[in-house]
């Protein structure tokens, strides 16, 4: 029996807001290392487990110059055109509404940057229309290690629920016997730092259990 706070393949989507080049450049509260490891993660979990997502970008096409999401989100979703915009708060583009409702669920899983900025606010706004958000923390970041915290503290104080980009694949595939859960191998194999470990170590031994079934 699944809880209200309960994250499924089949309740949730992913949205992510504006993880491009520019907009990262002043990013603090993480490494570029870290950020790009966990944004790709969960965007690939999503991708793995068809976890319908919203992508989008500020100012990414209509600015003086081309910033578009990082190279590669854009090769996991190659035919998503992102959702563009000139406001900071995406949940006041219509377009990025739609989007959101159109995927027929009311569990929204958001990263973004700045977390202070952009994903506050569309987190904040998406929630007040009725919707529950999970804020994936260590898939965003801020200008600041302070300024990424006080957003997450103040998220937290709406309603939103904080979340890693690991917590979230758990929830997404909890049986370790369903065929979902062997498409996180490669996953967690390359983004999952100390888990892969734990990977190679099942993926070392799988041939010995299955012969001692045989």
């Amino acid at each position: 029996m699944h809880t209200i706070n309960d994250l499924t393949i089949e309740n949730s989507a992913l949205c992510l807001i504006d993880h491009q080049p520019w907009v990262a450049f002043p990013v603090t509260s993480i490494s570029p290392e870290h950020l790009t490891n966990n944004v790709l993660a969960l965007a690939k979990t999503a991708k793995a487990l068809n976890v319908p997502a919203v992508l989008s970008t500020i100012n990414g096409k209509s600015g003086p110059l081309q910033d578009p999401l990082f190279q590669g989100l854009s090769e996991i979703w190659p035919d998503v055109t992102p959702i563009d915009r000139t406001n900071t708060n995406a949940w006041s583009d219509p377009a990025f509404v739609d989007a959101a409702k159109g995927t027929g669920r009311r569990k929204l899983v958001m990263a973004g940057l700045w977390t202070e900025v952009c994903l506050a606010q569309t987190a904040i706004s998406a929630m007040k229309d009725g919707f529950e958000v999970y804020f994936v923390a260590d898939a965003s970041g801020g200008l600041s290690p302070e300024a990424h915290e006080r957003a997450c503290q103040r998220m937290i104080q709406a309603g939103a629920i904080p979340m890693s980009w690991f917590a979230v694949a758990a929830e997404w595939s909890p049986d370790n016997t369903a065929p979902e859960y062997q498409s996180m191998y490669p996953i967690t194999l390359r983004h999952g730092g100390g888990v892969g470990w734990a990977v190679e170590y099942i993926l070392a031994n799988l041939p010995q259990q299955q012969g001692s079934r045989s």
